[in-house]
């Protein structure tokens, strides 16, 4: 058995549902799935079902959260460019600033009438991420060249790289964010997994996801873009978006390892060291994660510990399981089993 020890892996991107949408996931089981997947940091997205654009459903989130995380966490604030007098009060506790600038769940969407007012106004000490397709990148890269606001782009696909790498070399200050589903799925998975596999941006060619190997070197972040959804919901007349990806995205990177499609050296850059430097997150040598590396298992939905209970990855068989999380010196995660209790998890604020 070969064990192999990272340092605590941060999930930039994630959607935990809660509060008032609890029966897809909750702080407690999102925050048990980070740790099985050895994640001890996650951030929260603010789209949810009552967005978090102000600070009072902001104090009411993260009341939520103290009672139930198992790992730490930060969360986001929202616009729809309507509340701008809020920046300045929520600005020592949230990472960052949330746009969506393409429809996704949720239908949060802001026009980009409004981005030149937004980016000026949030505090520069703190990025401005957006979820960005192909069709509305080259605005928003405009309003960063204007403003040199830090900028983190989610989620992308090749078509956004190529605008990005771009961006990069003329100077300007913005990072990017893969999903491992744009980097292990394709469109023609999509077609396989049907509603399982609906998720925004789309599924993209073969050749579009080489092109985002190719090109790792360019990419800042890994990022699960954790979106859970029941079974239920996702097999109904109208399947919303979103695929969950915390316990799943470290097993296909290490499998990805030994087929050598990237380095150890590879996840570490992507899952802590540039997460922890784009968002504020501290480093602590007391938290790490141990993985065994000859391990070789079928990732199978009943094993899941994220309330929806699926994965699109459900049937790949992967070398590499979590075997041990330690957190702040605790032991945490053990083979399977979490040890946290509820609402031991520390809530990072800027």
């Amino acid at each position: 058995m070969s064990k192999l020890t990272l340092p605590g892996l941060i999930d930039p991107h994630v959607h935990l549902r809660d509060p008032n949408q609890t029966h897809k996931e909750d702080f407690y089981t999102g925050t048990a799935a980070a740790l099985a997947g050895g994640y001890t940091t996650i951030i929260d997205m603010p789209n949810n079902q009552n967005p978090i654009t102000s600070k009072e459903a902001l104090v009411t989130k993260i009341a939520s959260a103290r009672q139930k995380v198992v790992c730490d966490i930060g969360f986001y604030f929202g616009s729809l460019g309507d509340n701008l007098s809020e920046f300045d009060k929520v600005k020592n506790t949230v990472l960052g600033l949330k746009l969506y600038l393409n429809k996704t769940t949720g239908n949060f969407l802001v026009d980009t009438k409004n981005l030149s007012r937004l980016f000026s106004t949030f505090p520069k000490n703190l990025p401005i991420l957006v979820h960005v397709e192909e069709d509305v990148i080259e605005t928003v890269l405009q309003v960063v060249s204007q403003t040199q606001h830090k900028t983190h782009i989610c989620h992308i696909t090749a078509a956004e790289l190529t605008q990005i790498i771009k961006a990069k070399e003329q100077g300007l200050p913005v990072t990017c964010g893969v999903t491992p589903h744009h980097l292990f799925l394709t469109e023609d998975d999509a077609q396989t997994l049907g509603p399982y596999g609906l998720v925004k941006p789309k599924l993209r060619s073969k050749k579009d996801v080489l092109f985002l190997w190719e090109h790792l070197n360019f990419i800042d972040v890994i990022e699960s873009d954790h979106a859970p959804h029941t079974k239920e919901e996702k097999e109904g007349k109208e399947p919303p978006y979103g695929l969950p990806g915390l316990e799943t995205t470290l097993p296909l990177l290490l499998t990805a390892a030994l087929e050598k499609r990237l380095t150890i050296e590879d996840i570490i850059r992507l899952c802590h060291t540039n997460p922890s430097k784009i968002f504020g997150i501290p480093a602590d040598t007391k938290t790490f994660v141990e993985a065994d590396t000859d391990i070789s298992y079928v990732i199978e939905n009943k094993n899941l510990l994220t309330k929806c209970g699926w994965s699109p990855f459900n049937g790949w068989s992967v070398k590499g399981k979590v075997s041990r999380v330690v957190l702040h010196d605790r032991e945490v995660y053990k083979n399977g089993t979490i040890l946290a209790p509820c609402g031991s998890g520390k809530i990072i604020t800027s």
